[in-house]
Parts: C-alpha cells; sequence; structure tokens
C-alpha cells in the first residue's frame, strides 16, 4: 500500500527529471562563444485544460502545484509531459486570503478528467498542502466523520474562543465542546423552520426593510423608485441583527458594529488579529454586550442564551452573541443576489410576489414561505458564503487506498460540487423548484450549510430571515433593473461580487 510520503517523493522526483530535461536543450544549444543555435524544435505545446460546451468563465492563476503523480505512473518523456499537464491543470486555484482557498471549477474538472475521481493531492506555492476530494462518494465520509478525526482547524491553531474566531471553529475541547453546541442549536431553534421567538423576529425585520425600499431624497415615496446596493443592505440587515440578538435597545449602536468590524479585519490580516487594536475592541465588545445581557428580554437570541448558561460555564452566552452578530454579516450578500436572481426572472419574482402578500393576509402562518426560500437556498447554490470547505485530520486515515499522516488538510470544493454540470442537472442555471424535491435538503452535493455534525446550527433562522426581507421588499415593490444584468437562459456568471450590485425598485 502506497503511502502519502511515498508518493510525495515520486513527485518530487518526476519534478527533478522535467526541470533537467528542460534545461538540458537551452544548454546544448549555446555556442562556446556564449551566443545561441537555432532552437530546436520541441514539439508541440501541452493543451490548456479546456472544457467541452460551454462554461462559466474564471479567473485563472498558477499557486497550485500537484504534489502527487497520478496513479497510473509513468516513465521517461510521457511522465514528464503528465506531471506538466496536470501542474497546468490547477493554474485556476487560487488563494485569496490567509486560511481561505478558491479554487477554480475549470481546473478541477480538467483534473479529474486526467486522475478519475480519486483524490487529488495538491500543494500550494507557499508549501500548504490539500487533499481535495472530488468524488460525491467521498463526501459522504467528510460529512459522516467527527470532529475527533476531523476538525475546522488544526490542534496547534485553536486559540479558545475570542474576538479572532467565531465560538464554533472546530477547535474540539471533548464533551463541553459538544455540549456548548448542542445548548447552541437549542436558542437557534436548528429543529424548527420557524423560530420560537419569530413574532419579535420577523417584526424587527419588517420595520428595518423600510431602509431597503426608502427612495432617495424628498421625493415622494409613492412615485419615485428605490435603488439598492450592499451598503443600504448592510446598514438595514445590521439594525435587525442588533435587535433580534441583543433587543431593540441596541437597534442603532453603530458603534457596536464598527467595533466588530475592526475586529473583523484584523482577523483577516497576516498578525492574526491578536494586535493592541484588536484586544482593545474585543474587550469593548464584551462590555457592551454585557450591559445589554441584563436587560435583554427573553425572546432575544441572548435572552434565551441566558436562560442556558450555567456556573460552570457550558455557554457563554455573551461569545455567543458575538458569534450570531457576526454570522449574520452574510445575511446582506445572499439578499441583493436572491433579489439580483429574482430581478433575472420575473415569472419566478411574480411568484415570490404572491406568496409574500398571500402571507401577509394570512397572518397566523408567517414566516414558513416555502417558495422563496427555495429561492434563497438556490442563490446559495450557485454562490455559497463558504465555498471551499477545509478540515484538518487529527489521526491517520486513509483514502482510496492511500495513507494520510494527522494534520492533512482536506478540501472540499463546495461551490464546484454544486455547479459540477455532470452531475447536477441545469448546474448553472436558476431553479429554485430543484429544492422542493422530497430529499433536495439531504442531497450531498449540495451544502449551502453544509452537512452532519459540521451543519450551521442557524441555517434555519438564516434563511427565515432572508426570505423574510425579500418578501417585505417584494410585497410593495418590484425589481425593475439591475446591474449586472443577468442571461436568463444562459449559464449564470462563476461570481456575483455583491459590492456590485445595483439593483431599482419600483412601486407595484
Amino acid at each position: 500500500m502506497r503511502t502519502v510520503q511515498g508518493a510525495a517523493l515520486d513527485g518530487l522526483r518526476a519534478r527533478v527529471r522535467a526541470l533537467a530535461a528542460r534545461r538540458r536543450p537551452e544548454h546544448a544549444g549555446r555556442t562556446p562563444s556564449g551566443g545561441r543555435t537555432a532552437p530546436a524544435d520541441r514539439g508541440p505545446a501541452m493543451p490548456g485544460p479546456e472544457a467541452p460546451g460551454r462554461r462559466t468563465p474564471v479567473k485563472e492563476s498558477s499557486r497550485y502545484a500537484v504534489l502527487a503523480p497520478p496513479p497510473d505512473r509513468v516513465r521517461g518523456a510521457t511522465a514528464r509531459a503528465a506531471l506538466t499537464g496536470v501542474g497546468g491543470l490547477l493554474r485556476g486555484l487560487t488563494r485569496p486570503r490567509p486560511g481561505g482557498v478558491r479554487t477554480s471549477a475549470a481546473a478541477l474538472r480538467a483534473l479529474r478528467a486526467r486522475r478519475g475521481d480519486a483524490p487529488a493531492l495538491v500543494r500550494t506555492r507557499s508549501g500548504q498542502t490539500f487533499l481535495v476530494l472530488l468524488d460525491p462518494q467521498d463526501l459522504h465520509r467528510f460529512y459522516a466523520e467527527p470532529v475527533s478525526l476531523l476538525a475546522a482547524a488544526a490542534p496547534d491553531e485553536c486559540r479558545g474562543p475570542g474576538a479572532e474566531e467565531p465560538a464554533d471553529a472546530g477547535c474540539s475541547r471533548g464533551d463541553l465542546r459538544a455540549e456548548q453546541r448542542q445548548v447552541g442549536a437549542e436558542v437557534l431553534a436548528s429543529d424548527r423552520p420557524v423560530h420560537p421567538s419569530c413574532g419579535r423576529f420577523l417584526a424587527a425585520l419588517a420595520e428595518e426593510a423600510r431602509h431597503l425600499t426608502a427612495p432617495a431624497g424628498a421625493t415622494s415615496a409613492r412615485t419615485a423608485a428605490a435603488h439598492l446596493d450592499l451598503a443600504r443592505a448592510r446598514h438595514a440587515v445590521q439594525r435587525a441583527a442588533r435587535r433580534i440578538v441583543l433587543g431593540d435597545a441596541a437597534a442603532a449602536d453603530e458603534e457596536l458594529t464598527g467595533w466588530l468590524t475592526q475586529l473583523r479585519a484584523e482577523g483577516r490580516s497576516p498578525r492574526g488579529g491578536r494586535g493592541r487594536a484588536a484586544r482593545s475592541a474585543h474587550d469593548k465588545v464584551r462590555a457592551r454586550i454585557e450591559e445589554y445581557a441584563d436587560r435583554a428580554a427573553d425572546d432575544t437570541l441572548l435572552g434565551r442564551a441566558a436562560r442556558h448558561a450555567d456556573p460552570e460555564g457550558t455557554l457563554d452566552p455573551v461569545g455567543q452573541a458575538q458569534h450570531w452578530l457576526r454570522a449574520m454579516d452574510a445575511v446582506p450578500d445572499t439578499l441583493l443576489r436572491t433579489l439580483l436572481l429574482l430581478g433575472a426572472h420575473p415569472a419566478e419574482q411574480d411568484l415570490a410576489a404572491a406568496e409574500a402578500a398571500a402571507e401577509a393576509a394570512a397572518g397566523a402562518d408567517r414566516g414558513e414561505l416555502p417558495r422563496l426560500r427555495a429561492c434563497v437556498r438556490e442563490s446559495l447554490r450557485l454562490y455559497p458564503v463558504v465555498p471551499d470547505l477545509i478540515r484538518v485530520t487529527r489521526a491517520e486515515t486513509e483514502w482510496r487506498g492511500v495513507r494520510y499522516p494527522a494534520g492533512t488538510s482536506l478540501l472540499v470544493p463546495a461551490a464546484f460540487h454544486q455547479r459540477d454540470p455532470e452531475r447536477v442537472p441545469a448546474a448553472h442555471v436558476f431553479v429554485p423548484g430543484r429544492w422542493k424535491n422530497p430529499g433536495a435538503d439531504q442531497d450531498i452535493r449540495m451544502a449551502p450549510f453544509s452537512h452532519g455534525g459540521g451543519r450551521c446550527p442557524g441555517d434555519q433562522l438564516g434563511l427565515m430571515a432572508t426570505a423574510a426581507l425579500c418578501a417585505e421588499v417584494l410585497r410593495g415593490h418590484r425589481v425593475a433593473r439591475t446591474r449586472p444584468v443577468l442571461d436568463p437562459v444562459g449559464p449564470l456568471p462563476a461570481t456575483l461580487d455583491p459590492q456590485g450590485i445595483r439593483l431599482t425598485l419600483t412601486r407595484r
């Protein structure tokens, strides 16, 4: 049985031979006087990683290289050509920020075509290695493994819950971590589509949604069009998030949000957010949330968390409240993308608006919105908040007959699997109806909220909040014009930067 060390050594030898082969003709072509003779014909160039048919354009770069050669090891010129070709396939893998990885769908499709469905071990130019899982069958195991075997962060990177990392970042502390996660799931009501505190939450969302649709300037609200962009969406969602987590008294606390933004920026810096400024902001955030905790109502998330707290510190309500506020940062991006997609699909928009109007008339069964939730899920399938999932093994594991040591980083390119045209029908098209199929939420290829023990416990609350905001917009307004303009029948772009989204809302 091959080991990863043996495979790596074979790959290193093959690359050395390939490098030597490329350099020999250059030296052979030099004359004794230092000049050059006519270059020798080296044969046709290796073709690029092209996929048949239309595909979404992607940005390419060369930050990754193959660490292990293909399983069918070959010798001589064939081995050099194979290694060079596979190395070129990975030019689409990029690392945009510390701790983050972005993968190119074109590169992964080409890699799978050459290597089959077996996991591929790749290495970044900076020396990081990732075992990329390309087969949905491997995803079943990835999501089923316990956190004691697959952790979301390497053991030596566990710094304890603090301002710079989410409370559920994956640094396991045995039974205590499991109990914390269970209590958090109860506070968030992860097993219920409509939260027990939906009355307060939906009221807050409805009131703050007025910031999304208010016309600019002094023009009459009855006749003027509203323009919605990311800044507006963030302002409305942050106000609603503070009311949901902390209470109505925190609605206008922009200072708290500023400190959280500072911590987020520090956390993305190479220093990892451990500087004096980050510690100061962390202390200010905790002190401010503790003030709200003293008077938090029972139907806020902070109030519900306080009821679960105990003297042993099983759950830190203040730390959890901070994490929930940061988690709500993903809502504005998803909200804008969902409304943009509905603006490009007028029939879907009309059906969603009809559902929103019917729910408002019903009154009692508020918060369900199955059609709008399907639209939000489809938006997250096309543009997931976390496009690549990374776990680190805590013990030696075996994948497809190859043993890998503890500390191996496993990478699941979730965005690639969710938009894989070979396995997902209409992969690059907005089709919310796919989420109405029985078992769609358990489809291992679709992981907008992950699966298994690593599933996001706030998925139902996030869906409820985003769908409710969409409903508030669509009840009285229509998405009339959008930027960018999307093709309603052609393949959608691979990425949609929310910073560039502009929506024009007109009165219905």
